[in-house]
């Protein structure tokens, strides 16, 4: 099965690791037909395991060969190409807002976590659950954006994000 890993806090700081260097950790975890996109921790795989035993695999693995933890987040290829086709904020289409975000969690909230997070949507924060993904649309860039991403993750735990391009062009070209 094509799995997509969304690792978080790649390239960040201390944390330096070029594409081909993370494609071999995954080729040494035991996964196949590995690619890496962009420089931010997403990166394209096949697994004949379940979603929790890549997970499970996944994380140990990374965090044994480059010696601190990596948080993840996984989806299958369905999955991802579905996110690409989604159409979140259609009805509130705006030329000045931000890049529109999708936030990744690792499993889709309860209904009550659901409105708790959408109650963090604000005029400035736009956000819209979908499953185990959350759109989100910040009114500007994300280094001026005030958004409290700690609230968020007391509700959903690890988040990582991507924006929505970053998404669709994995997808177009790798799925």
């Amino acid at each position: 099965m094509q799995y997509v890993a969304f690792l978080r806090g790649m390239n960040l700081g201390n944390r330096r690791i070029k594409n081909p260097e993370l494609c071999a950790c995954f080729t040494q975890i035991g996964f196949t037909a590995v690619q890496a996109f962009l420089a931010s921790g997403n990166v394209v795989f096949e697994s004949p395991d379940d979603a929790a035993t890549v997970m499970r695999r996944l994380e140990a693995g990374l965090a044994e060969q480059l010696g601190y933890a990596v948080p993840s987040v996984i989806r299958t290829a369905a999955e991802v190409n579905a996110i690409a086709a989604q159409t979140a904020f259609a009805e509130k289409v705006d030329a000045q807002r931000g890049k529109p975000q999708v936030i990744f969690i690792k499993q889709a909230p309860t209904p009550e976590e659901a409105h708790q997070i959408e109650a963090l949507s604000t005029n400035a924060d736009w956000l819209e659950v979908d499953g185990a993904v959350i759109h989100w649309w910040p009114e500007g860039g994300l280094s001026d954006n005030s958004f409290n991403m700690k609230a968020l993750e007391a509700i959903t735990g690890t988040t990582t994000v991507r924006t929505r391009n970053t998404v669709n062009r994995l997808a177009k070209k790798f799925l």
